[in-house]
């Protein structure tokens, strides 16, 4: 869906319109999915869930349009990722044993089956961590969540030039990183 398409859709949804909210959580809830799980949230589905439970309650009071809509639907997004990183800091989750999901005889997947399809996320993770937090927020935020720097600075309390400056840096430091492992760029 074009961004000219939301803006017609934007009302309806501020009225409430089940079908125009719908539509905005299936254009934006993506990149917000995207932008939880690449930062290592518990349970990115439940908290993309949580965004906009809140965005859809406040969605009369949200100004500037889709702009606006974007930057405080990662706003929410981000206080929410902030949360779920505190709470795990401070509770680290337990899980119970559960026999019945241990059955004698069941396969599973060989070892090197579940690294190669994890292989992918966890080495974007890995490299993702080597940046600071804040180089990596304006990275996932302008590429996963496709937003702008004026909105990356809106969600992030910054100004435009310091976000263009923490984006710069972190390809910086990645573009170092690649060609210094042998990854032709």
């Amino acid at each position: 869906m074009t961004d000219h398409a939301l803006d017609t859709v934007l009302p309806a949804a501020v009225l409430g319109q089940p079908w125009a909210l719908r539509r905005l959580y299936d254009e934006l809830a993506p990149a917000v999915n995207g932008y939880l799980r690449s930062r290592g949230a518990s349970a990115p589905e439940d908290l993309t869930s949580e965004v906009f439970l809140v965005v859809f309650t406040r969605l009369p009071e949200v100004t500037g349009g889709l702009a606006g809509l974007r930057t405080f639907v990662f706003s929410v997004a981000h206080a929410r990722l902030v949360d779920d990183l505190r709470r795990r800091s401070r509770q680290p989750e337990t899980v119970e044993f559960d026999p019945g999901r241990y059955e004698r005889g069941a396969t599973s997947a060989s070892a090197e089956d579940q690294a190669l399809a994890t292989m992918s996320d966890e080495s974007v993770r890995a490299v993702l961590a080597r940046l600071p937090e804040d180089q990596r927020d304006v990275l996932l935020m302008r590429l996963v969540g496709d937003l702008t720097v004026d909105e990356v600075a809106a969600v992030m309390g910054r100004s435009s030039g310091a976000i263009k400056q923490l984006q710069r840096r972190a390809v910086v430091a990645l573009r170092e990183h690649f060609s210094t492992s042998g990854v032709p760029l």
